[in-house]
Formats: C-alpha cells, structure tokens, sequence
C-alpha cells in the first residue's frame, strides 16, 4: 500500500513566492485518499540561518526531523509531497537506510548541487541534490547515496558551478528529449548497478505549455506522458521504493485546477 506524506515547506525555496508551495502541497492533498495520507505541521515562521550559510535553516532542521520520525514510523511504500525540493532529503535517506545500493533519479530543471559557499541564493532547494550525495551543510544533508547512482532528469537550466560539478563528478543526464524512448531512464538507472530506486520530481522538470504553476520554469521541458511512462518502464526494471514531488505553486485556485490532471498523472506513475 502507498502512504502519502505532505510536507508543506516553503523555506528552502529560492522564490520571493516560495509560500504559494503551501497552497500547492494542500491542493494535492485533497485529490488523494484521506485514509492514507498523513500530513507534517510546517511551522509558518521563515526561522534563522544559525550561521550554516543555509537561509531558514532552524526551520529546516525542525521539519527534517518532524519528516524522518513519520516516515520511520512505517514500512508502507511512501509519497512525499511537497513543498519545496529539500522534502527529498531526509525521504532519501530514509530509503538507502533499507536499500544501500539505492540509485535516486532527480526529475528538476535546474540541477540543485550547490553547497553553501556556491549557492547564489542560500535556499536549501538549489542544494538538495547535494545533500542527498553526502555534501553541504551537515545538519541537513543525509546519509550518501554514491555518485555513481545519481541520475538528474531534465535538467537546462544549471548554475556554472552545478554544470562543473556534474561533469567533474560524472552524474548520468538524462535530457527531456531522450524521454521520448520510454526504456532511456530505466536503462540509465540500470547502468547503476542498483538495486533498488528513490524517484523524485519537481515539477518544473516540465515543459511550461504542460503545466503553470511553478515558480522557476524554464523552456524545453519533459512532457508529462513521457516522463509517466518513462518511470513505469523504470519500475518494471527495477524496484521503487520511494519518491517525492515537489514545487507546485499554484498562481491562483483556478490555475491549480488546470494543473491537477498532470500532476495526478506522475503521482499514479510512482504511487
């Protein structure tokens, strides 16, 4: 059975409209089932930087730990909805604690591998693909998942120090163009040698003319039936066992209708 956890954060986003997340985790909600679904209290305060370098990072921390006692408290297969990308963290760390050999496919626009000292932004969000490598600010990065089993999805829209990071460290790519061969991300994963995989979306990874509320879209986007069916090919390769979905952020109540027949498509791809 798949359990569903929301996870309203608005503070590791890099946007000046980062709380239109809230909005977004709860309009998600309401379309899936009451009985299965828990919800994480995210406090409304942006919270203090406490010299990590991290913006809002006590606010962070909180909900990391309010994240990883949920999901601890289970053994259910688990959806984390967001909120912004660093939901993904402690959700990942949480899987490669029962998978060591786990592989994480990162469906994002932009690449989310700075730290600190080369964030432009200081928002956990562009640095949460990094954590979940082992790196960053410790009291929010988890347990590593090796390098060689990061495969980022979608990505066009990368910092210079994210674009030398992912050729230094040899991330596999996946590119949205390469989605139209349904087998390309089950084959890249396969590549890995894992056995097991963590799936997680945000949902600017999509092309604008396939969805509107998010906060920092950019063009040449995946299209949502390839991206779906490229991750049931991924699942009849190789076992999911957690995923997240992360960045909705809905302009308006009508907006987010509009945009609900995509998102509910990718969560029945990893549901």
């Amino acid at each position: 059975m798949t359990r569903f956890v929301i996870v309203p954060q608005w503070q590791g986003s890099p946007s000046a409209r980062g709380m239109l997340l809230i909005d977004g985790a709860n309009t998600i909600a309401g379309d899936l089932p009451r009985s299965t679904t828990t919800r994480i209290e995210v406090p409304l305060e942006a919270g203090e930087s406490l010299d990590t370098g991290v913006l809002r990072a006590s606010a962070l921390q909180r909900v990391r730990a309010l994240l990883t006692e949920t999901l601890q408290s289970g053994t259910d297969h688990a959806v984390v909805i967001g909120g912004d990308c660093g939901v993904a963290v402690p959700a990942i760390e949480h899987a490669l604690a029962q998978h060591p050999t786990l592989a994480v496919v990162w469906c994002d626009a932009h690449g989310d591998l700075n730290v600190p000292e080369s964030s432009p932004s200081g928002a956990f969000g562009g640095m949460a693909l990094r954590a979940v490598l082992g790196e960053g600010e410790p009291s929010l990065r988890g347990a590593a998942v090796d390098v060689t089993r990061a495969v980022l999805v979608g990505a066009r829209d990368l910092d210079q120090g994210e674009e030398e990071f992912v050729e230094s460290a040899g991330i596999r790519l996946v590119f949205a163009e390469d989605l139209a061969a349904a087998d390309s991300l089950a084959d890249a994963v396969a590549a890995t040698g894992a056995d097991a995989v963590y799936v997680h979306i945000d949902l600017d990874v999509l092309d604008p003319a396939e969805i509107t509320g998010v906060n920092m879209a950019a063009p040449f986007g995946a299209r949502t039936v390839e991206l779906a069916a490229a991750i049931r090919a991924l699942r009849e390769r190789v076992p999911l066992v957690g995923a997240s979905i992360a960045g909705f952020a809905p302009a308006s109540p009508d907006s987010a209708v509009d945009d609900m027949g995509a998102i509910l498509r990718l969560v029945g791809a990893v549901a």
